[in-house]
Protein backbone atom coordinates (compact mmCIF):
# COMPACT_ATOMS: atom_id res chain seq x y z
CA UNK A 1 0.00 0.00 0.00
CA UNK A 2 2.75 2.58 0.77
CA UNK A 3 4.78 1.40 -2.63
CA UNK A 4 1.27 2.78 -4.18
CA UNK A 5 0.62 5.57 -2.78
CA UNK A 6 4.65 6.71 -3.24
CA UNK A 7 4.18 5.93 -6.97
CA UNK A 8 0.58 8.08 -6.65
CA UNK A 9 3.05 10.92 -5.14
CA UNK A 10 5.94 10.73 -7.13
CA UNK A 11 4.82 9.48 -10.44
CA UNK A 12 0.85 10.14 -11.67
CA UNK A 13 0.90 13.35 -9.15
CA UNK A 14 3.70 15.37 -10.90
CA UNK A 15 2.55 15.77 -14.44
CA UNK A 16 -1.32 16.30 -13.05
CA UNK A 17 -0.08 18.82 -10.56
CA UNK A 18 1.37 20.70 -13.90
CA UNK A 19 -1.42 20.60 -15.93
CA UNK A 20 -3.61 22.57 -13.49
CA UNK A 21 -0.92 24.98 -13.12
CA UNK A 22 -0.61 25.72 -16.58
CA UNK A 23 -2.25 29.27 -17.50
CA UNK A 24 -3.99 28.37 -20.56
CA UNK A 25 -5.61 25.41 -18.88
CA UNK A 26 -6.01 28.00 -15.95
CA UNK A 27 -7.36 30.78 -18.53
CA UNK A 28 -10.01 28.54 -19.57
CA UNK A 29 -11.30 27.67 -16.27
CA UNK A 30 -11.13 31.09 -15.23
CA UNK A 31 -12.90 32.47 -18.60
CA UNK A 32 -15.49 29.74 -18.13
CA UNK A 33 -17.06 31.36 -15.07
CA UNK A 34 -17.88 34.36 -17.30
CA UNK A 35 -20.73 31.83 -18.14
CA UNK A 36 -21.99 30.78 -14.96
CA UNK A 37 -24.49 33.88 -14.21
CA UNK A 38 -26.10 33.42 -17.96
CA UNK A 39 -26.19 29.59 -17.56
CA UNK A 40 -27.61 29.40 -14.47
CA UNK A 41 -29.87 32.23 -15.22
CA UNK A 42 -31.53 30.65 -17.66
CA UNK A 43 -31.91 27.97 -15.86
CA UNK A 44 -34.39 29.32 -13.41
CA UNK A 45 -36.61 30.29 -16.45
CA UNK A 46 -36.10 26.57 -17.16
CA UNK A 47 -37.04 25.41 -13.56
CA UNK A 48 -39.61 28.22 -13.33
CA UNK A 49 -41.35 27.25 -16.98
CA UNK A 50 -41.41 23.47 -15.98
CA UNK A 51 -42.65 23.13 -11.97
CA UNK A 52 -44.38 19.63 -12.33
CA UNK A 53 -47.52 20.25 -11.35
CA UNK A 54 -50.30 19.80 -13.72
CA UNK A 55 -52.07 23.21 -13.15
CA UNK A 56 -49.13 25.76 -13.16
CA UNK A 57 -48.58 23.23 -16.83
CA UNK A 58 -51.56 24.18 -18.12
CA UNK A 59 -51.15 27.95 -17.08
CA UNK A 60 -47.77 28.21 -18.64
CA UNK A 61 -48.26 26.53 -22.10
CA UNK A 62 -49.29 29.84 -23.54
CA UNK A 63 -45.82 31.46 -22.27
CA UNK A 64 -43.03 29.05 -23.42
CA UNK A 65 -42.41 30.62 -26.54
CA UNK A 66 -41.51 33.30 -24.14
CA UNK A 67 -39.36 31.52 -21.61
CA UNK A 68 -37.54 29.82 -24.44
CA UNK A 69 -36.41 33.43 -25.70
CA UNK A 70 -34.78 34.05 -22.48
CA UNK A 71 -33.20 30.18 -22.64
CA UNK A 72 -32.05 31.28 -26.11
CA UNK A 73 -30.52 34.29 -25.01
CA UNK A 74 -28.43 32.70 -21.94
CA UNK A 75 -27.52 29.03 -22.87
CA UNK A 76 -27.85 30.34 -26.65
CA UNK A 77 -25.05 32.98 -26.22
CA UNK A 78 -21.95 31.21 -23.79
CA UNK A 79 -19.65 30.45 -27.00
CA UNK A 80 -19.74 34.05 -27.19
CA UNK A 81 -19.34 34.40 -23.41
CA UNK A 82 -16.45 32.02 -23.40
CA UNK A 83 -14.27 34.02 -25.77
CA UNK A 84 -14.54 37.17 -24.06
CA UNK A 85 -14.09 35.60 -20.60
CA UNK A 86 -11.16 33.34 -21.83
CA UNK A 87 -9.58 36.09 -23.96
CA UNK A 88 -9.40 38.40 -20.82
CA UNK A 89 -8.22 35.72 -18.12
CA UNK A 90 -5.36 34.79 -20.65
CA UNK A 91 -4.27 38.49 -21.63
CA UNK A 92 -4.03 39.05 -17.57
CA UNK A 93 -1.49 36.19 -17.04
CA UNK A 94 0.43 36.73 -19.95
CA UNK A 95 0.62 40.54 -18.57
CA UNK A 96 -1.46 42.34 -21.43
CA UNK A 97 -4.43 44.05 -21.22
CA UNK A 98 -7.42 42.04 -19.89
CA UNK A 99 -10.09 44.19 -21.96
CA UNK A 100 -8.08 44.34 -25.66
CA UNK A 101 -7.34 40.74 -25.48
CA UNK A 102 -11.13 40.27 -24.84
CA UNK A 103 -12.09 42.42 -27.46
CA UNK A 104 -9.58 40.79 -30.31
CA UNK A 105 -11.25 36.92 -29.25
CA UNK A 106 -14.52 38.10 -29.57
CA UNK A 107 -13.95 39.98 -32.78
CA UNK A 108 -12.03 36.74 -34.46
CA UNK A 109 -14.62 34.28 -32.77
CA UNK A 110 -17.32 36.52 -34.30
CA UNK A 111 -15.64 35.98 -38.07
CA UNK A 112 -15.78 32.44 -37.62
CA UNK A 113 -19.35 32.41 -36.97
CA UNK A 114 -20.20 33.42 -41.05
CA UNK A 115 -21.84 31.31 -42.97
CA UNK A 116 -21.16 30.31 -46.45
CA UNK A 117 -23.68 33.81 -47.04
CA UNK A 118 -21.32 35.55 -44.81
CA UNK A 119 -24.39 36.60 -42.70
CA UNK A 120 -23.51 35.63 -38.82
CA UNK A 121 -24.56 32.64 -37.95
CA UNK A 122 -25.73 32.45 -34.35
CA UNK A 123 -26.03 28.86 -34.12
CA UNK A 124 -22.52 28.96 -33.08
CA UNK A 125 -22.76 31.28 -30.24
CA UNK A 126 -24.19 28.07 -28.48
CA UNK A 127 -22.34 25.19 -27.04
CA UNK A 128 -21.36 23.79 -30.22
CA UNK A 129 -18.83 26.66 -30.75
CA UNK A 130 -17.25 26.70 -27.34
CA UNK A 131 -13.70 24.99 -28.39
CA UNK A 132 -13.54 27.06 -31.45
CA UNK A 133 -14.66 30.21 -28.91
CA UNK A 134 -10.95 28.88 -27.20
CA UNK A 135 -9.12 28.73 -29.96
CA UNK A 136 -9.60 32.53 -31.29
CA UNK A 137 -9.26 33.39 -27.56
CA UNK A 138 -5.55 32.03 -27.53
CA UNK A 139 -4.53 33.00 -31.29
CA UNK A 140 -5.77 36.53 -30.75
CA UNK A 141 -4.19 36.85 -27.41
CA UNK A 142 -1.02 35.42 -29.01
CA UNK A 143 -0.27 37.55 -31.65
CA UNK A 144 -1.86 40.24 -29.54
CA UNK A 145 1.31 38.98 -27.25
CA UNK A 146 3.78 38.43 -30.06
CA UNK A 147 2.69 42.33 -30.85
CA UNK A 148 3.52 43.73 -27.74
CA UNK A 149 6.72 41.91 -26.79
CA UNK A 150 8.51 42.85 -30.63
CA UNK A 151 7.21 46.35 -29.74
CA UNK A 152 5.24 46.72 -33.09
CA UNK A 153 2.40 48.78 -31.73
CA UNK A 154 1.36 51.97 -31.70
CA UNK A 155 2.26 54.20 -28.50
CA UNK A 156 0.87 57.56 -27.66
CA UNK A 157 2.43 60.02 -25.69
CA UNK A 158 2.30 60.36 -22.16
CA UNK A 159 -0.41 61.99 -20.84
CA UNK A 160 -3.09 60.72 -23.40
CA UNK A 161 -5.48 58.61 -21.10
CA UNK A 162 -4.89 54.77 -20.31
CA UNK A 163 -7.77 53.70 -21.73
CA UNK A 164 -7.60 55.56 -25.09
CA UNK A 165 -3.48 54.31 -25.07
CA UNK A 166 -4.45 50.55 -24.65
CA UNK A 167 -6.62 50.96 -27.21
CA UNK A 168 -4.08 51.81 -30.03
CA UNK A 169 -1.66 49.23 -28.53
CA UNK A 170 -4.08 46.99 -29.46
CA UNK A 171 -4.97 48.49 -32.97
CA UNK A 172 -2.05 46.46 -34.92
CA UNK A 173 -2.61 43.12 -33.34
CA UNK A 174 -6.40 43.62 -34.50
CA UNK A 175 -5.76 44.28 -37.71
CA UNK A 176 -3.29 41.29 -38.13
CA UNK A 177 -6.27 38.95 -36.34
CA UNK A 178 -9.03 40.09 -38.57
CA UNK A 179 -6.68 39.64 -41.84
CA UNK A 180 -5.89 36.07 -40.44
CA UNK A 181 -9.48 34.82 -39.57
CA UNK A 182 -10.72 36.91 -42.58
CA UNK A 183 -8.37 35.28 -44.78
CA UNK A 184 -9.51 31.61 -43.58
CA UNK A 185 -13.05 32.40 -43.59
CA UNK A 186 -13.45 34.58 -46.87
CA UNK A 187 -11.52 33.83 -49.42
CA UNK A 188 -10.55 30.12 -48.32
CA UNK A 189 -14.05 29.44 -47.29
CA UNK A 190 -12.32 27.40 -44.79
CA UNK A 191 -15.36 26.61 -41.79
CA UNK A 192 -13.29 27.02 -38.41
CA UNK A 193 -15.62 25.73 -36.74
CA UNK A 194 -16.46 22.25 -38.47
CA UNK A 195 -12.77 22.07 -38.05
CA UNK A 196 -12.44 22.09 -34.38
CA UNK A 197 -15.04 20.28 -33.65
CA UNK A 198 -13.90 17.02 -35.82
CA UNK A 199 -11.16 17.60 -33.81
CA UNK A 200 -12.66 17.19 -30.53
CA UNK A 201 -15.03 14.96 -31.46
CA UNK A 202 -13.25 12.02 -29.57
CA UNK A 203 -12.84 13.48 -26.72
CA UNK A 204 -16.35 14.68 -26.88
CA UNK A 205 -17.53 11.05 -27.67
CA UNK A 206 -15.09 9.65 -25.02
CA UNK A 207 -16.46 11.60 -21.84
CA UNK A 208 -20.05 10.98 -22.71
CA UNK A 209 -19.00 7.30 -22.48
CA UNK A 210 -19.37 5.13 -19.06
CA UNK A 211 -16.05 4.08 -19.23
CA UNK A 212 -14.60 7.63 -20.24
CA UNK A 213 -16.55 9.30 -17.35
CA UNK A 214 -15.32 6.46 -14.91
CA UNK A 215 -11.55 7.15 -16.06
CA UNK A 216 -12.19 10.92 -15.43
CA UNK A 217 -13.26 10.32 -12.01
CA UNK A 218 -11.01 8.00 -11.13
CA UNK A 219 -8.16 10.59 -11.88
CA UNK A 220 -9.96 13.27 -9.20
CA UNK A 221 -10.05 10.97 -6.90
CA UNK A 222 -6.40 10.24 -7.17
CA UNK A 223 -5.79 13.61 -7.21
CA UNK A 224 -7.84 14.23 -3.75
CA UNK A 225 -5.20 11.49 -2.22
CA UNK A 226 -2.28 13.21 -3.24
CA UNK A 227 -3.63 16.16 -1.60
CA UNK A 228 -4.09 18.08 -5.03
CA UNK A 229 -7.74 19.90 -5.79
CA UNK A 230 -8.80 16.94 -8.20
CA UNK A 231 -11.80 18.60 -9.44
CA UNK A 232 -9.96 21.70 -9.98
CA UNK A 233 -6.68 20.34 -11.68
CA UNK A 234 -9.06 18.76 -14.31
CA UNK A 235 -11.45 21.82 -15.44
CA UNK A 236 -9.55 23.50 -17.86
CA UNK A 237 -9.77 20.17 -19.99
CA UNK A 238 -13.15 19.16 -18.85
CA UNK A 239 -15.44 22.21 -18.15
CA UNK A 240 -15.82 23.21 -21.92
CA UNK A 241 -16.30 19.79 -22.55
CA UNK A 242 -19.13 19.03 -19.64
CA UNK A 243 -20.80 22.42 -20.50
CA UNK A 244 -21.39 22.03 -23.76
CA UNK A 245 -23.10 18.85 -22.83
CA UNK A 246 -25.81 21.26 -20.52
CA UNK A 247 -25.81 23.57 -22.97
CA UNK A 248 -26.93 21.04 -25.63
CA UNK A 249 -28.97 19.53 -23.15
CA UNK A 250 -31.07 22.71 -21.72
CA UNK A 251 -31.98 23.56 -25.28
CA UNK A 252 -32.73 20.60 -26.73
CA UNK A 253 -35.12 20.14 -22.98
CA UNK A 254 -36.99 23.37 -23.83
CA UNK A 255 -37.60 22.78 -27.05
CA UNK A 256 -38.90 19.40 -26.01
CA UNK A 257 -36.25 17.38 -27.70
CA UNK A 258 -34.55 13.95 -26.74
CA UNK A 259 -31.76 14.75 -24.07
CA UNK A 260 -28.46 14.18 -26.03
CA UNK A 261 -25.93 13.55 -23.34
CA UNK A 262 -25.75 11.89 -20.19
CA UNK A 263 -22.41 13.40 -18.38
CA UNK A 264 -23.47 16.65 -19.06
CA UNK A 265 -22.09 19.57 -16.48
CA UNK A 266 -23.29 18.48 -12.44
CA UNK A 267 -23.47 14.39 -13.58
CA UNK A 268 -21.06 13.75 -11.22
CA UNK A 269 -21.04 16.58 -8.96
CA UNK A 270 -24.62 15.81 -8.24
CA UNK A 271 -24.33 11.78 -8.38
CA UNK A 272 -21.09 10.58 -7.23
CA UNK A 273 -20.23 13.69 -4.88
CA UNK A 274 -21.95 13.96 -2.08
CA UNK A 275 -21.01 16.26 0.88
CA UNK A 276 -17.86 16.36 -1.78
CA UNK A 277 -15.49 14.27 -3.76
CA UNK A 278 -16.08 10.27 -2.45
CA UNK A 279 -19.30 10.75 -1.38
CA UNK A 280 -17.75 11.88 2.14
CA UNK A 281 -21.28 12.94 3.38
CA UNK A 282 -21.89 9.04 4.55
CA UNK A 283 -18.09 9.15 6.43
CA UNK A 284 -19.60 12.71 8.11
CA UNK A 285 -22.88 10.54 9.09
CA UNK A 286 -20.95 7.82 10.48
CA UNK A 287 -18.53 10.09 12.49
CA UNK A 288 -22.19 12.00 14.31
CA UNK A 289 -22.30 8.09 15.49
CA UNK A 290 -18.99 7.40 16.82
CA UNK A 291 -17.75 5.48 19.80
CA UNK A 292 -14.59 8.08 19.33
CA UNK A 293 -15.00 11.55 20.84
CA UNK A 294 -12.60 12.54 18.19
CA UNK A 295 -14.30 12.15 15.32
CA UNK A 296 -17.50 13.14 16.76
CA UNK A 297 -16.17 16.52 17.15
CA UNK A 298 -15.10 16.52 13.73
CA UNK A 299 -18.70 15.11 12.19
CA UNK A 300 -20.34 17.97 14.30
CA UNK A 301 -17.73 20.12 12.82
CA UNK A 302 -17.68 19.36 9.11
CA UNK A 303 -21.30 18.71 9.20
CA UNK A 304 -22.53 21.73 8.02
CA UNK A 305 -20.40 22.59 5.19
CA UNK A 306 -20.64 18.57 3.58
CA UNK A 307 -24.57 19.23 3.33
CA UNK A 308 -23.17 21.81 1.14
CA UNK A 309 -20.77 19.73 -0.58
CA UNK A 310 -17.61 21.05 0.88
CA UNK A 311 -15.79 18.42 2.35
CA UNK A 312 -12.25 20.00 3.06
CA UNK A 313 -12.12 19.49 6.71
CA UNK A 314 -13.06 16.00 6.48
CA UNK A 315 -10.42 15.65 3.91
CA UNK A 316 -7.71 17.04 6.35
CA UNK A 317 -8.91 16.34 8.84
CA UNK A 318 -9.75 13.14 9.49
CA UNK A 319 -8.00 12.39 6.80
CA UNK A 320 -8.42 10.89 3.90
CA UNK A 321 -5.47 12.47 2.04
CA UNK A 322 -2.76 9.94 1.88
CA UNK A 323 -4.65 7.75 4.05
CA UNK A 324 -4.79 3.74 3.06
CA UNK A 325 -8.20 2.93 5.21
CA UNK A 326 -9.84 5.16 3.58
CA UNK A 327 -8.01 5.13 0.56
CA UNK A 328 -10.45 2.42 -1.46
CA UNK A 329 -14.15 3.44 -0.27
CA UNK A 330 -13.04 7.00 -1.50
CA UNK A 331 -12.04 5.92 -4.95
CA UNK A 332 -14.88 3.10 -5.58
CA UNK A 333 -17.90 4.67 -3.54
CA UNK A 334 -18.01 7.26 -7.04
CA UNK A 335 -17.02 4.57 -9.25
CA UNK A 336 -20.47 2.69 -8.40
CA UNK A 337 -22.54 4.74 -8.08
CA UNK A 338 -21.30 6.88 -11.58
CA UNK A 339 -22.23 3.19 -13.06
CA UNK A 340 -25.36 2.94 -11.65
CA UNK A 341 -26.53 6.53 -12.32
CA UNK A 342 -25.59 6.41 -15.90
CA UNK A 343 -27.33 2.94 -16.65
CA UNK A 344 -30.47 4.44 -14.84
CA UNK A 345 -30.48 7.40 -17.21
CA UNK A 346 -29.16 5.45 -20.47
CA UNK A 347 -32.21 3.86 -20.07
CA UNK A 348 -34.32 6.57 -19.23
CA UNK A 349 -35.70 6.05 -15.84
CA UNK A 350 -33.70 9.35 -14.65
CA UNK A 351 -33.23 12.31 -17.01
CA UNK A 352 -29.83 13.69 -17.56
CA UNK A 353 -29.02 16.90 -16.18
CA UNK A 354 -30.89 19.89 -18.20
CA UNK A 355 -29.93 22.58 -15.58
CA UNK A 356 -27.29 24.34 -14.19
CA UNK A 357 -27.18 24.52 -10.74
CA UNK A 358 -24.81 25.48 -8.02
CA UNK A 359 -22.77 23.18 -6.70
CA UNK A 360 -23.31 23.64 -3.10
CA UNK A 361 -26.87 22.68 -3.61
CA UNK A 362 -27.88 19.62 -0.96
CA UNK A 363 -28.29 16.37 -1.87
CA UNK A 364 -31.86 15.27 -3.23
CA UNK A 365 -32.25 18.55 -3.83
CA UNK A 366 -29.68 19.66 -6.04
CA UNK A 367 -30.35 16.74 -8.29
CA UNK A 368 -34.57 16.91 -8.69
CA UNK A 369 -33.55 21.14 -9.45
CA UNK A 370 -31.03 20.14 -12.22
CA UNK A 371 -33.19 16.89 -13.47
CA UNK A 372 -36.12 19.97 -14.25
CA UNK A 373 -37.69 18.38 -11.05
CA UNK A 374 -37.26 15.07 -12.13
CA UNK A 375 -38.58 13.13 -8.55
CA UNK A 376 -37.01 9.90 -9.47
CA UNK A 377 -33.75 11.76 -9.20
CA UNK A 378 -33.85 12.65 -5.82
CA UNK A 379 -35.24 9.32 -4.35
CA UNK A 380 -32.01 7.93 -6.56
CA UNK A 381 -30.15 10.79 -4.32
CA UNK A 382 -31.54 9.66 -1.17
CA UNK A 383 -30.54 5.72 -2.04
CA UNK A 384 -26.87 6.93 -3.12
CA UNK A 385 -26.60 8.31 0.64
CA UNK A 386 -27.20 4.83 1.53
CA UNK A 387 -25.33 3.02 -0.99
CA UNK A 388 -22.38 5.16 0.21
CA UNK A 389 -22.90 5.18 3.93
CA UNK A 390 -22.58 1.07 3.52
CA UNK A 391 -19.34 1.34 1.24
CA UNK A 392 -17.49 3.64 4.04
CA UNK A 393 -18.67 1.48 7.10
CA UNK A 394 -16.22 -1.15 7.56
CA UNK A 395 -13.94 1.15 6.33
CA UNK A 396 -14.78 4.15 9.03
CA UNK A 397 -14.65 1.10 11.85
CA UNK A 398 -11.35 -0.25 11.34
CA UNK A 399 -10.30 3.88 11.54
CA UNK A 400 -12.69 3.63 14.97
CA UNK A 401 -10.89 1.23 16.29
CA UNK A 402 -7.15 2.38 15.83
CA UNK A 403 -8.85 5.87 17.18
CA UNK A 404 -10.33 4.51 20.13
CA UNK A 405 -7.34 3.28 21.10
CA UNK A 406 -5.06 6.29 20.59
CA UNK A 407 -7.65 7.99 23.11
CA UNK A 408 -7.39 5.60 25.60
CA UNK A 409 -3.87 5.75 25.63
CA UNK A 410 -3.73 9.31 25.58
CA UNK A 411 -6.22 8.80 28.68
CA UNK A 412 -3.83 6.84 30.10
CA UNK A 413 -0.66 8.74 29.71
CA UNK A 414 -2.55 11.78 31.47
CA UNK A 415 -3.56 10.15 34.66
CA UNK A 416 0.07 8.33 34.86
CA UNK A 417 1.49 12.26 34.22
CA UNK A 418 -0.56 13.14 37.15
Amino acid sequence: MNKFMDWIQNVLMPPLAKVGNNKYLVAIRDGLVLTLPAIISGSVFLIVANIPIPAWTKFMEPYMDDMNAAVNGSFGIISLLAAIGIGFSLSRALGLNGLSGAGLSVMAFIVTSFNNKLAINTDNFASSGLFTAIFCAFISVLIFKLFVKKNWVIRLPEGVPPTVSSSFISLAPAFVTLLLFWILKVPLGFDLNQFIQKIFQPLLFALNTLPGIMVYMFLVTLLWLAGIHGDMTLEGVTDPIFLQFLAANALAYAHHQPIPYITSSGFTSLFSMMGGTGATLALVFWMLRSKSKSYRDLGKLAFPSAIFEINEPVMFGFPIVMNPITMIPFVLTPQILILTTYTLMAIHWIRPTVLMVPWTIPPIIGPMMATAWDWRAGVWSAIELVIAAAMYYPFFKVAEKQMLVKEAESVSTDGDTE
